[in-house]
This record gives C-alpha cells, sequence and structure tokens, in this order.
C-alpha cells in the first residue's frame, strides 16, 4: 500500500515539473532553435498578442478567408502563404495548385502573388495559370474594378489594356501569335473609335 502511494506521489511530482519547465520554456519565448529540416501541415505566424499575420499551409489546411480574426469558410484548391494586416485580416498572399482530375486533364494549374487594399480587394495581383479551362500570365492592377492588364492571354496574344473606374476597356495594345501588332481606343460600349495601324482587322 505505502508502495503504491508513493509511486503515486512520485509519479504526480514528476508530472508537476515536466509542466513547469515546459511552461516557463514558452512563457520566456526567447529559445532559438536551428533545425536541418521540418516537416509540417500548417505554420501559424502571430504576434506576441496573438494576433495572426501570416499561415504558411497545404492545401487541406489552408484556412477560408479571415477578417479581424474571424474565419469565413472559402474552398481553396491551393497550397501556399496568405499574409493578414494588424488586424488579423487577409490582405494578400501567395498561392499555388496543380493537379489532374480523374481522367487526366491538368486542372488547377497555376500560381499568384497578391496584395489587398487595407481589408479590402486586391489591388495588384501577379498570376499564371495554364490547365484543361485557361490559360494566361500577367499583371493585374485594380481599383475596385481591374484597371490594367499586363500579358498573355488564352489565345496566345501579348497585350496591354487600360480600363476605366467602371472597368470597360478604353485603350488595348496588343501584338497577336502571328506578330502583327495593334493599338486600339475604344468608346464606354466597346466599340472602336480610333486604330492604329487603320487597316487592322
Amino acid at each position: 500500500m505505502f508502495g503504491q502511494r508513493f509511486l503515486a506521489i512520485y509519479s504526480a511530482v514528476l508530472t508537476l515539473a515536466f509542466a513547469a519547465t515546459v511552461l516557463c520554456g514558452f512563457s520566456r519565448g526567447t529559445k532559438s532553435e536551428i533545425f536541418d529540416q521540418i516537416t509540417v501541415h500548417r505554420i501559424n505566424i502571430v504576434e506576441p498578442d496573438g494576433t495572426l499575420r501570416m499561415v504558411i499551409s497545404n492545401h487541406d489546411k489552408l484556412p477560408g478567408i479571415i477578417v479581424r480574426g474571424k474565419e469565413q469558410s472559402f474552398s481553396r484548391p491551393q497550397a501556399g502563404m496568405l499574409f493578414y494586416n494588424d488586424e488579423g485580416s487577409e490582405n494578400g498572399g501567395l498561392i499555388f495548385s496543380g493537379r489532374r482530375n480523374e481522367k487526366g486533364d491538368v486542372v488547377n494549374s497555376g500560381g499568384s502573388l497578391s496584395f489587398d487594399k487595407y481589408a479590402d480587394n486586391q489591388i495588384v495581383q501577379l498570376a499564371g495559370v495554364d490547365d484543361k479551362e485557361d490559360k494566361f500570365a500577367g499583371l493585374i492592377v485594380s481599383d475596385d474594378n481591374r484597371r490594367v492588364w499586363v500579358g498573355r492571354d488564352d489565345k496566345g496574344d501579348a497585350t496591354v489594356t487600360l480600363m476605366d473606374a467602371k472597368g470597360k476597356k478604353r485603350i488595348l495594345m496588343e501584338v497577336k501569335g502571328d506578330g502583327t501588332p495593334s493599338l486600339s481606343f475604344l468608346d464606354t460600349n466597346g466599340r472602336v473609335i480610333s486604330q492604329l495601324p487603320s487597316s487592322v482587322k
């Protein structure tokens, strides 16, 4: 009986000592470790008060949309890195994906680096997609609506497009896949009002 009681007390003391060591180690927060390799599903970078500032994650653990620390469900087919502002709201990210479906078709293949307005929509995005449905690569600048596109479209044309505040194309500069260049000016309804060279069809 005495032996069992002694073992119980001994076990409790060891447990308390271990817990105290671990808690003290975490509370100091000054210890630095060096690793040759680390394998994880997700890493959260937080401020001292716990505010989330960055997430590096695989596809399965990538969070939905987080605004002021509250997560809203949002399906993402990618893995990557998400950035958050001082309020803990998403304000950009680097995401990438690439997989085949059951038929062997390449789907969700590409990547995107984006930066948002403060707690608002994207303002700058560098994106490239090359899969079954979409083939494009370029730089997008937005101001509520898309304002600038510089890149290659799904037809293989290199284009620079400038839009007005409502997102309507007003100037289009392009070089088609066969090398034909053109510069077009459009009205608010998308009709060409002037073009160089004038013989472009």
